[in-house]
This record gives structure tokens, sequence and C-alpha cells, in this order.
């Protein structure tokens, strides 16, 4: 295809609370660096930080008036002069961290928030930060995996958790908890997973073999950690995904087993509680480990792109509601509204 000179993209506004998003025209570069690579992008999936942005929930300082959004699947257009690794029509998606290369980095150059994201047409990256996507994908559910995908392989410590007999705890039918559904049928994990709608449990339910997939209603079971005791025998779990944040940690670290993680993976219930729970002496009982998960090294979702392609995982599953480019303030929206069970894309 040729190469335009302009392109759109959306912007967060500035002023008050809550903030739209603005659509603009871009430039492109007349010219890629040697190392650059010139991507077409095919569709987005958003987080709920994208949406926080907006609405002043996030507690990390963003760019003024950036483009949100970190998750994509994207198209190679061109490509610099010492670009070995990518060619004319790949399938890639860039990273979320784009200084997170080995899980070694310290400074955080995250897509969406302090640096420019990805809900836009097109976008050039150095070819570093670029990962190859699984051909079997679609557009939107290859545009899954970075953020989602990444997180949810990190927090299930992949792929050392897949001990026969461990068993993972997921809180929700977020864009996380879905996509580590799929990884823990994939890889031999026994999960369970939440929700307050019986609805959304039989959906998940239906994803794996009968009697594969264990399933917790919070609003019938508030002491839903009692419940995966029992449906563990007592034992407890290996791993919780957290995506509440403080005020659900200390149930969680009571659902596991000893020597358990708490993988700390999101904030929907805010991030300052009034009345924080002391989790120190939970942690101390259980000899077990509570780690904060940002996504995922490039490494990371290498192995991921791996895994998914040689289990021939299909992400349809984690599929919601799919918006055009134009209806972006809509799907927004509609993640905010916390309606979605998977993942929020946009189709461009």
């Amino acid at each position: 295809m040729s190469i335009p000179r302009t392109y759109k993209a959306f912007r967060r506004s500035s002023g008050d609370l809550p903030r739209t998003l603005e659509l603009v025209t871009e430039e492109l570069p007349s010219s890629l660096h040697p190392h650059e690579v010139l991507i077409r992008i095919h569709a987005v999936s958003l987080n709920y930080r994208d949406v926080a942005m907006l609405h002043g929930k996030y507690a990390v300082d963003v760019k003024e008036s950036g483009i949100p959004a970190s998750d994509c699947a994207a198209e190679v257009i061109a490509v610099g002069s010492e670009v070995k690794d990518f060619a004319v029509g790949d399938r890639v998606a860039p990273i979320f961290d784009l200084n997170n290369l080995t899980a070694t980095e310290d400074e955080m150059a995250a897509l969406g928030g302090d640096v420019d994201g990805v809900l836009r047409q097109f976008a050039v990256f150095d070819q570093k930060v670029l990962v190859h996507l699984p051909t079997h994908l679609s557009w939107e559910e290859a545009a899954c995996i970075t953020c989602a995908g990444a997180t949810a392989w990190t927090a299930l410590d992949m792929p050392e958790s897949t001990d026969k007999g461990r068993v993972a705890l997921l809180q929700g039918t977020g864009g996380v908890s879905m996509f580590a559904l799929l990884i823990c049928l994939a890889a031999g994990i026994r999960p369970i997973i939440t929700s307050s709608s019986d609805q959304k449990l039989d959906i998940a339910r239906s994803l794996g073999e009968p009697g594969a997939v264990d399933v917790i209603n919070y609003r019938t079971h508030p002491k839903w950690e009692e419940e995966a005791l029992r449906l563990t025998n007592g034992r407890g779990v290996d791993i919780v995904l957290e995506n509440v944040g403080a005020t659900t940690i200390a149930q969680s670290i009571a659902s596991l087993a000893r020597r358990g993680t708490a993988s700390l993976v999101g904030f929907l219930g805010g991030l300052n509680p009034e009345n924080p729970p002391n989790t120190v002496h939970l942690l101390l009982a259980k000899t077990a480990m509570m780690k904060g998960i940002a996504g995922g090294s490039k490494i990371d979702q290498q192995n991921l792109c791996r895994f998914l392609a040689e289990k021939k995982v299909q992400l349809q599953p984690i599929l919601d509601e799919v918006f055009a480019f134009e209806d972006s303030n809509a799907a927004f929206d509609h993640l905010y509204a916390a309606k979605h069970m998977g993942k929020v894309i946009i189709k461009m």
C-alpha cells in the first residue's frame, strides 16, 4: 500500500473531568531512522487504566493530551535500512512498557500513559520494542495480547506454573482474568473464577471441559475465600489474580495455600481505601508472597505468543464488543460502565 503523509488519531481532551477523546490529524515522518518500523494498526483493545485516566482515577501522571491505549495488533508497512527482524506484511505489536525488554529496567515508558499510545491509524516504533504475533489469531484477538495477555502470563508465573495440581483463583471476568482462564486451560492449571453474575460464570465454565472450571458468585458467597478453600478441600489456591485492590487483599491471601502467591494486577476497588486491611500477619502465617504486576517484559510477551501459537489457543471467547474507530468514545464509555465480559475492542 502507499504510505500516507497524515493519519487520524484520538487524543485525551484537556480541562475538566471526565475527559473525552478528540479526533485529530497527525503527520507521519518523511523518512524512517535505520532501526524504525512503520506499522498500520488494525485493532486496539482497551484496559481499565485507559478509562481511569479520563476520569481522574489513575495514580500515575500521564502525558497531557496524549494518545491513549497500549494494546494493538498491527501490520508492518515499511522498515528502516537496518531492520533485520521484521519485514513488510509481518503481524506485530509493541510491548506495553517500551523500556521493559528483559524485566530488569528501572524507568517505565508505558504506552498510552507517559508515552503516546496506539489509538491511531499508524505509528512508528523502534524494532526492539516490537513482537511478532501468532498468525492463527484475528486482528481483534491478537490485540488482546500486549497488556491483558502478558499481565495474565506473568501473574500466573508462567511458564513455571505448569506443575501438576496447581490451582489459580481469578477475580472477575474482565480482560486479564478471562485471558488467564484460557492460559490455565491450555497449561493444565485448574482455574477458579469469580463474578457477581451467574450468566458470566456459566459462560466462563463453558470454555473448558465439564468440571474443568470452578466458579464462585461473590454475591452468593461474600466470604468467597472460604468457598475457594472448600473447592480445594481446605488446601487453598496456589495463585490469586487480585484485580480489585486493597479492599479484597485480605480475602485473597486467606484463600491461598501455604507458600502461595497473590499477584496484584488491578485496582478496580480504588487505590486508597479508608480502612486498608493489615495483611502482614496473613502473609507470615501462610509463608505467602504478594507481588505487583505491571504487564510483562518483551521476553514475557514473546513467550506468551509462542505458547498461544504452539497450543493453538483461540482468543475469541475473551472478546466482548467491537467498536468502530470513529466510535472510540462509546467504547471507552462501555468499558467504564463495567458491563463487559473480557475485552472491549476498537477496529480501525
